[in-house]
């Protein structure tokens, strides 16, 4: 008998854990698409960074000849 009520208040709080992932669905979703502009403004950054690094190092090159 207290195997059954181990297996059932298990069922029951897997039941209760997904009920709370699919209230917290939306924000989830609201999440990643926050996630993915902070990536693509970020990386946005590095490579203009890089971009000037870059060009600065070959304008020291063509000025040293």
């Amino acid at each position: 008998m207290r195997e059954f009520l181990v297996g059932l208040i298990f069922l029951a709080l897997v039941a209760v854990f997904a009920g709370i992932v699919i209230l917290l669905y939306p924000l989830f979703i609201a999440l990643t698409w926050v996630l993915r502009f902070i990536l693509i403004f970020l990386l946005t950054i590095i490579f203009i960074w890089l971009l000037g690094k870059l060009i600065i190092f070959i304008w020291e090159k063509i000025k040293s000849y």
